[in-house]
């Protein structure tokens, strides 16, 4: 059972350091990670010194995009939508519940788009095989997942401005 201060933390989504509301350490950590790879590419065209002011300057402006990706999702959010609307979802199997079966599905697909900074298409693979890491006693095989995450990655998504997933919506 959780005290009401740290309910009160977790529904704040506070900073572990700091205690200020709205951390994204999985979006920061992923966009630093983007920002500075693709930086030091970029700045490689300039020989070493060029490649780590290229890291550095793209990890901060990584880390600074994944935040707004991560803050356009809200975890407990999407999981109360998920859960409402989860029974009129086609794929939705009678045999399966949300909460031991389908929720880890949705939560893998609307991380996704923070973790991963790529479309549907070009990260299924790896988000296949994280399912089998994270599924815990679900009993879903990934083929049955699959629908769950896509449709909580695409919610996602749709979100975020302009045309992330690169499908003209």
């Amino acid at each position: 059972m959780k005290s009401k201060d740290e309910a009160t933390r977790e529904a704040r989504n506070e900073d572990p350091i700091t205690g200020e509301p709205g951390s994204h350490p999985v979006g920061v950590g992923a966009g630093t990670t983007a920002g500075a790879a693709a930086g030091g590419a970029i700045g490689s065209v300039a020989g070493p010194v060029g490649a780590a002011v290229g890291a550095v300057v793209g990890g901060i402006a990584g880390a600074a995009a994944g935040k707004g990706i991560a803050e356009r999702m809200d975890p407990t959010v999407e999981d109360a939508y998920w859960r409402e609307n989860h029974p009129r979802a086609v794929y939705a199997e009678k045999d399966y519940t949300y909460d031991d079966d389908y929720r880890p599905a949705y939560q893998l697909g609307y991380e996704g788009p923070s973790r991963y900074r790529r479309t549907w298409d070009e990260s299924e693979d790896s988000v296949k095989s994280e399912w089998e890491n994270v599924k815990g006693k679900s009993r879903l095989t990934w083929d049955k997942a699959r629908h769950a995450t896509k449709a909580a990655w695409h919610r996602v998504e749709a979100k975020l401005p302009g045309d992330a997933d690169k499908d003209g919506i």
